[in-house]
């Protein structure tokens, strides 16, 4: 958008914690220098012992740092920003603060983050269709689909259809159904009648057991609705009592609007 972006991340601690030295300090190369230590290593020179413990630690650091969100969203700031002030000639930050994060709990908060982001251009009214709107994930979805059946962009995590035993990695949807579904909710934002819900509802939203309405609101309010953890109230439960919480934050809304 204009003035801000959204980004719906996937963060798997569980692999990043099995990283091998190399890979790690590679992965690390991609963003960062890194230090003589590393490069050296890289380059197959042998290090002595002091040296490699050093590594080793500072690679620890780094692993931690690579599946971090503040370290994303840290990276892809400073980026956009030295763009910006290199096409504006100026210097200074980019972003008026700092990001907001929620966290995603199930199949439901995880359908409905996703379609609030892939639709904020048409509810923004600069895109008329979710495939017209550039900068999305739908729209680069839907060209791949369009163009190369069965195959998904690179760079985006994948759908692996519904959860099952042996599921690989990816998001818990069908392709096609999300795609249907984010393209029924854009048109219900572009309709003049507001609240006007068709008979014919994508079958997605009755496997989540989300009422429509409540879904066409939760695509235009989101992000204001929702703070903090977001979930069915079972998901919610649960993840305040793993967290220590005294009080279950943001039940209300999560049990009118997710169930």
């Amino acid at each position: 958008m204009s003035n801000h972006v959204h980004v719906v991340l996937h963060i798997n601690r569980a692999e990043a914690e099995q990283w091998s030295l190399r890979m790690t300090v590679e992965r690390w190369h991609q963003l960062f220098k890194g230090t003589l230590f590393s490069q050296r290593y890289l380059r197959g020179e042998p290090l002595r012992d002091i040296e490699q413990r050093k590594l080793e630690e500072q690679a620890e650091t780094w692993r931690a740092r690579l599946h971090d969100i503040s370290w994303f969203m840290r990276c892809l700031n400073e980026d956009i920003a030295r763009r910006a002030n290199l096409e504006d000639g100026c210097t200074g930050r980019f972003w008026e603060g700092r990001f907001k994060s929620q966290a995603l709990l199930d199949e439901q908060a995880l359908a409905a983050c996703l379609a609030y982001v892939d639709l904020n251009p048409v509810r923004a009214g600069i895109a008329r269709t979710p495939e017209a709107s550039e900068f999305t994930s739908v729209r680069a979805r839907v060209r791949q689909h369009l163009h190369e059946a069965h195959r998904q962009p690179s760079g985006l995590f994948p759908f692996a259809g519904y959860p099952r035993k042996d599921m690989p990695t990816g998001l818990p949807f069908r392709l096609e159904d999300y795609l249907e579904l984010v393209d029924w909710t854009g048109r219900q934002l572009r309709d003049d009648k507001k609240g006007h819900i068709p008979e014919v509802l994508p079958p997605i939203l009755q496997r989540l057991a989300i009422d429509p309405q409540h879904w066409l609101y939760m695509s235009r309010r989101f992000e204001s609705r929702f703070k903090g953890l977001v979930g069915t109230a079972l998901s919610l439960k649960a993840a305040c009592q793993q967290l220590g919480y005294r009080r279950t934050v943001g039940l209300g809304s999560c049990q009118v609007l997710l169930g």
